[in-house]
């Protein structure tokens, strides 16, 4: 029973850890902003989840596995939306936003 109580907490918490992102997915897939958004950053969170989803199969926690594959589901979206936008302007690169 304290197993089930453990894991019901870890889907909370990477639950609402997912939600956090929809405000920013929202940005760039539908409004088509993407400024200040560090490429760099996402790459080096998603490596991140990538190890923490391997750590929850090898603790064999379904929250754990869960909870990263949601969230690297997210930050993919991201990246590849904000490549998208970014491949898609004129001079892309050129234009730091300064």
């Amino acid at each position: 029973m304290q197993e089930i109580f453990i894991e019901t907490i870890g889907i909370i918490a990477g639950s609402l850890g997912v939600i956090a992102w929809i405000p920013q997915i929202r940005e760039v897939w539908i409004e088509g902003l993407h400024e200040g958004i560090s490429l760099p950053t996402f790459f080096l969170v998603s490596s991140a989840l990538v190890l923490w989803l391997i750590y929850g199969f090898l603790v064999s926690s379904i929250s754990i596995i869960i909870a990263n594959i949601a969230a690297l589901v997210c930050i993919i979206s991201l990246i590849v939306g904000v490549m998208r936008l970014r491949n898609s302007e004129p001079n892309s690169g050129a234009n730091t936003g300064s």
